[in-house]
């Protein structure tokens, strides 16, 4: 009995140490495998970026100080009403589907057909200075009716959601924002499938807003979409929610040349469209003109586009014959072109200033530019001219299609408005390669002076009024003032703009 062994604590603690180290090895074997693995993932998922505010430090874009009340001007100026006269002047123009008719995109008919692989790219800004857009490229499917894009990555990742409001100004009521979501797997159910797989890329964007107004046409959607699509040469898919067919009828021109492919209307197709490159929303970089910073890269010839491009992409588009003004001779006068507005803010002395142009050596036409005239006719009269002369307002928009090299004049209002009217037309004629000149209205030249009298704030203190809030100044400085020219202190900007035509040779 004294002889028998017992198991004792020295086999306990022999035995305790190799589990011990059992398990350490098991741990170190777990930790190495997880690395290798995230390794991986991390290595394949997809480029996902969320921007903030992005915007370039220059003066130029949008944003800042007092750029809300600019905002509500552009709300205010709304012409509802000249759009639907457009829409109903133009019947012909009009279909059904609302597809410009153009020739028929190449498509695919095979469903959940994979385009070949590219490295996944999502980048979206939720919160610019203006507007909302997301980049994407990779397994992209679009249900038009539903307004939603779906983003299949090609190998796990997070989950991601966004709201985008594919106008170019994203507080702009009434339009549907389109929901932008990032499925977390290949494998994810909720992807729908393929119906049609298009080889163009495609841009996503909205109408209505505030078009039907000839200066929020160009600075909100045919400025910005240039700049979206150019760098695609004509290959590629506009998908156009709130589609207003006599918008696409009246530039139909101008939508052919930027794309070769049907416009889908978006709301009504309940098409998986499928694209391994899209743009949702349009970005507006500044009013009436491109960043070229901004613009995205790759142009039929490499470069970022700029405003420049886009007025020669208009001269191409309207077949117009002048790229260069007049120089001033005595056989030949250089063409002024004065326009009337038709409504608040008219020039209330046109036969003075005709004839006070005309003393300063310009042939002169007056004109009042109609909202149902076809864009190729207002375009074609235009481009004859080299000088354009108008007060703030719409028809300003038309220095689009003057000769580079041209001058435009920008009759400005009384009432302090001289920082709109440059962020308005000052800037962008500058960017389009014209000399820009802009006029002042004294108080004396202000139909207002005679209404209300020369110790009335809205003419003894116009910045009282700024301070009362934008409707104020709407109110009188945009919707109750006209205009009469002192032709004597108008003539050395007459002067100046004949000048700069004779240092053109």
């Amino acid at each position: 009995m004294g002889g028998e062994t017992k198991p004792g604590r020295g086999v306990k603690s022999w035995a305790q140490r190799h589990l011990n180290a059992g398990f350490a090895a098991g741990f170190l074997l777990v930790l190495l495998t997880y690395l290798v693995v995230s390794q991986q993932f991390a290595a394949t998922a997809p480029n996902v970026v969320t921007t903030k505010g992005s915007r370039v430090a220059d003066k130029r874009v949008i944003g800042g100080a007092g750029d809300a009340g600019l905002e509500k001007k552009r709300e205010q100026e709304w012409q509802p009403k000249a759009a639907a006269a457009v829409e109903e002047q133009e019947p012909d123009k009009k279909d059904a589907s609302g597809a410009v008719p153009t020739e028929e995109s190449p498509k695919r008919d095979d469903a959940d057909a994979k385009p070949s692989e590219t490295t996944d790219k999502v980048v979206c800004n939720t919160d610019g200075p203006v507007s909302e857009t997301c980049d994407l490229e990779g397994d992209i499917r679009i249900n038009g009716s539903a307004l939603s894009v779906t983003f299949v990555p090609s190998s796990p990742s997070e989950r991601q959601e966004w709201k985008i409001r594919p106008y170019s100004r994203r507080t702009m009521a009434g339009i549907e924002k389109v929901t932008v979501t990032q499925l977390d797997s290949p494998q994810d159910p909720a992807a729908p499938p393929c119906a049609v797989t298009h080889d163009a890329p495609a841009v996503l964007f909205a109408l209505g807003g505030l078009t039907g107004n000839y200066w929020h046409d160009f600075s909100d959607v045919l400025v910005p979409l240039f700049a979206a699509s150019r760098r695609y040469g004509g290959d590629v898919v506009f998908l156009v929610s709130n589609i207003q067919p006599w918008w696409l009828g009246k530039y139909e021109a101008v939508v052919r040349r930027l794309s070769n492919h049907d416009a889908v209307d978006l709301d009504r197709d309940a098409t998986v469209r499928c694209f391994r490159r899209l743009t949702v929303g349009l970005r507006l970089h500044k009013e009436l003109t491109i960043v070229p910073e901004l613009s995205p890269p790759g142009g039929p010839d490499g470069h970022r586009v700029t405003m420049a491009d886009f007025t020669a992409f208009l001269r191409d588009t309207y077949a117009l014959p002048r790229a260069a003004p007049a120089t001033p001779s005595p056989e030949r006068k250089p063409r002024l072109l004065l326009i009337q507005r038709p409504h608040y803010r008219r020039l209330e002395n046109v036969p003075e200033v005709k004839k006070a142009a005309e003393a300063a050596g310009f042939e002169v036409t007056v004109a009042s530019p109609r909202a149902d005239a076809p864009v190729v006719e207002t375009a074609r009269m235009v481009n004859s001219h080299d000088v354009l002369v108008g007060v703030h307002g719409a028809g300003l928009t038309n220095a689009v299609f003057l000769p580079p090299g041209a001058v435009a004049i920008q009759v400005v209002p009384y009432g302090k408005l001289e920082r709109m009217a440059r962020v308005d037309f000052g800037e962008p004629v500058a960017d389009m390669g014209l000399k820009y000149l802009e006029y002042g209205v004294s108080a004396e030249e202000s139909t207002l002076l005679e209404m209300l009298g020369r110790d009335h704030p809205v003419i003894k203190d116009p910045e009282s009024v700024h301070r009362s809030g934008w409707d104020k100044v709407a109110e009188w400085y945009l919707g109750k003032q006209d205009v009469r020219i002192d032709v004597n202190r108008f003539a050395p900007t007459l002067a100046q703009a004949m000048e700069y035509l004779r240092r053109q040779r």
